[in-house]
């Protein structure tokens, strides 16, 4: 784990999977790193510390902010 990274090295695939999980009720509160392993999402795991302890909530406000900033840039980079 790199100490400070937050979920800038989390692929967007594992994010947006762990966001359908949370939508389709998946997912245990406060969320625990083994939770995220149970998924399947080994590489998100290795980097959800922001994620971890969190509620529904939060998880759900960390996830919409990360994957929106991740499409505005991904837009952005089309554009340009």
């Amino acid at each position: 784990m790199a100490f400070g990274a937050g979920l800038s090295r989390a692929s967007t695939d594992e994010l947006k999977a762990l966001f359908a999980a949370l939508h389709h009720g998946r997912l245990a509160f406060p969320l625990e790193r083994t939770t995220i392993l149970l998924l399947g999402l080994n590489g998100l795991a290795d980097h959800a510390d922001v994620l971890v302890g969190l509620d529904e909530r939060g998880v759900r406000a960390v996830l919409v902010a990360v994957l929106a900033e991740r499409r505005a840039l991904e837009t952005g980079a089309r554009r340009g």
